[in-house]
């Protein structure tokens, strides 16, 4: 199964460090990941204590109660590529943002990227030139 980050690319401009991590779920969480009930779209990663966790994703157990469905999980990495990545997002004042998460065989992994925030005015001029090349696509389909 594989579940992408659709608004990492609009809300953040993706540089090119790409890390594939584990990440630590419970029996219902990793579940619900292989049937394609989670959602990146909110979520983060961050670097606290030496450890990287991943904040605010959305992955809801079924048939659970008292259940926190955005808690903070554990990611699964080595103690280089942690200090290489805080050292990364200190830096460069980048942010840890989740892509894909995806089954690889039985294990689950996490695709993060080192993104730097866009503003207002980019994520506009990004959706007006969407709009732009809808329209050229549509009119060189009519023409067609």
């Amino acid at each position: 199964m594989r579940i992408s980050n659709k608004r990492a690319n609009f809300e953040y401009q993706l540089q090119g460090d790409r890390f594939e991590v584990g990440i630590a779920l419970t029996g219902g969480e990793a579940k619900a990941v292989r049937t394609g009930h989670a959602d990146l779209s909110r979520a983060l990663a961050r670097v606290l204590n030496g450890e990287a966790y991943l904040i605010n994703a959305n992955i809801p157990v079924s048939g659970a109660k008292n259940y926190n469905a955005t808690r903070t999980r554990k990611l699964l990495l080595h103690k280089e590529e942690i200090v290489s990545i805080s050292t990364a997002v200190k830096q460069q004042k980048l942010t840890l943002v989740p892509t894909r998460l995806y089954t690889k065989g039985h294990l689950i992994k996490l695709d993060l990227a080192l993104g730097k925030p866009k503003r207002k005015f980019e994520k506009k001029e990004a959706i007006k030139r969407k709009d732009i090349e809808r329209e050229i696509a549509r009119e060189l389909k009519i023409k067609n």
